[in-house]
């Protein structure tokens, strides 16, 4: 019972990160421009056959795809096994959205529970713990871009290997959703989303840094004491 509280304060530091990641992953897969970016980018009318409009028309059915409850996609240019690998895709999206509601599920209860019990003295330790886990996301972050820098070939192929349980994501080069959305797409979006997320995390670590600086003046200096 004792480690309890030294538990919770490291899930609450932990979940920061997860919070932002998932967020922003969130985001991406929902922002048509990210798709119209790298559809541009990477000149991807020229290699599909499908003009601009129509990219762009499937990019937003695959968004409504991934945000319904239908199991498999009905978008007439994907074949099967491609239809079959974004069944799972969606699985994995629809997990980052379980997860990014269940931390910030815990982060407000966790306040809002703590804040009952100290009320004004846990301003100050919510905003260390803030602190804690805006260093703690642009560490990870820094890893990981680290990583990607030195090899991002390497990093999608693990991504691929821990997030999917077949070989459905091993398509032909001249697979469609291949076409589409080639690696390029996926490294400047992974870019995006570590920047991103590096920003959120230092306004919020910063801003937490602020309040604790703020409470420091603000705190009575000791008065000395003279014979």
């Amino acid at each position: 019972m004792k480690a309890l509280p030294t538990i919770n304060v490291i899930l609450f530091i932990i979940c920061i990160p997860i919070l932002l990641i998932t967020t922003n992953v969130r985001f991406a897969v929902n922002d048509i421009r990210l798709y119209e970016y790298g559809f541009n980018k990477y000149e991807v009318s020229e290699t599909t056959g499908l003009d601009n409009e129509e990219l762009t028309q499937t990019a937003r059915r695959l968004i409504d795809y991934f945000n319904s409850d239908e199991e498999y996609t009905d978008i007439e240019v994907f074949e099967a096994r491609e239809v079959e690998h974004l069944k799972d895709v969606k699985g994995l999206i629809q997990l980052v959205y379980r997860l990014q509601i269940g931390t910030l599920v815990f982060i407000a209860i966790f306040i809002a529970f703590n804040f009952l019990l100290v009320r004004r003295a846990f301003r100050r330790e919510i905003a260390r713990r803030l602190v804690w886990g805006g260093i703690a996301t642009i560490g990870l972050i820094a890893i990981l871009g680290l990583f990607a820098l030195v090899g991002f070939d390497d990093l999608f192929l693990w991504f691929h290997l821990v997030s999917f349980r077949n070989d459905l994501w091993q398509l032909s080069p001249d697979a469609m959703l291949l076409l589409m959305f080639p690696q390029g797409f996926f490294n400047d979006a992974t870019l995006f989303l570590a920047g991103g997320t590096i920003l959120e995390a230092a306004i919020i670590g910063g801003i937490a840094w602020g309040i604790l600086r703020l409470g420091k003046k603000a705190e009575p200096e000791p008065v000395s004491s003279h014979e």
